[in-house]
């Protein structure tokens, strides 16, 4: 039966307008773990292996790119036991997401200056390993926050004018919003068409900010790590059949 369904909903979205950008919030690891009666790795750890099933299921839709959220700034106050054990998780996921034998191209978003030495650098090093690739794009966003994006893209934007001379006052006359979107961690990409939440919670907890002005939301009660191909169906079924207004 629920291949069955599957393949209905796949079919339901033959002719109709998907997204070219999905972005995602990986929530309910923790919860999904307490449920199972262990510890808040082993849900990370879950949550983690489900990653590339996801990419798989965009990359079979034609999705162009995705971003997905597994550690926001706020997320960086949690115990140092948990964190050391999800820093080496996030770090294995995209070095497994690098390999030779994976067709996408990683780019890291987010503030790795706040993070441990040597994780950082692991995760550029193995995004860096992918530049030349022409696949999906995946962008990873690890010390993660929106305001905090913003900030950092307002501070490049005026030690780039300082740099080059630019009096104050002409900047501010000349300032506006594509000079403030080419300093974004995504500047170059387009933004997300639809962004999905799982675990029931129905916010974007400053999960790209300034991109997601006219994203649309798809919000489902499943926690991350038992997201299902049908879960991203749905998403997409739901997507499908919206009128897109881009602000009316």
């Amino acid at each position: 039966m629920y291949a069955v369904y599957e393949r209905r909903l796949r079919t339901t979205l033959i002719g109709r307008p998907l997204p070219r950008h999905v972005g995602v919030i990986l929530d309910g690891n923790r919860r999904w773990a307490k449920l199972d009666g262990a510890d808040a790795a082993h849900g990370h750890r879950a949550g983690g292996r489900k990653v590339e099933e996801l990419l798989r299921w965009c990359s079979e839709v034609g999705v162009e790119h995705v971003t997905l959220w597994l550690l926001s700034t706020d997320n960086l106050s949690r115990s140092e036991d948990e964190l050391g054990e999800l820093f080496q998780i996030i770090v294995a996921v995209v070095e497994d997401l690098a390999l030779p034998s994976k067709p996408w191209r990683v780019s890291i978003f987010g503030a790795l200056e706040l993070l441990p030495p040597g994780i950082g650098d692991a995760l550029r090093a193995a995004a860096g390993s992918t530049a030349d690739r022409d696949g999906l794009q995946v962008n990873v966003a690890v010390g993660y926050g929106g305001r905090r994006e913003i900030a950092d893209a307002v501070r490049s934007l005026l030690l780039e004018h300082a740099a080059a001379g630019t009096p104050i006052e002409e900047l501010a006359e000349i300032i506006d919003v594509d000079h403030i979107a080419s300093h974004l961690y995504s500047k170059g990409q387009p933004d997300p068409d639809l962004v999905i939440r799982t675990s029931g919670e129905q916010r974007l907890s400053g999960f790209l900010l300034w991109q997601s002005a006219h994203s649309e939301f798809y919000f489902c009660d499943v926690l991350w790590p038992d997201f299902r191909r049908v879960d991203f169906l749905r998403a997409l079924r739901d997507y499908s059949a919206r009128r897109r207004r881009f602000g009316g």
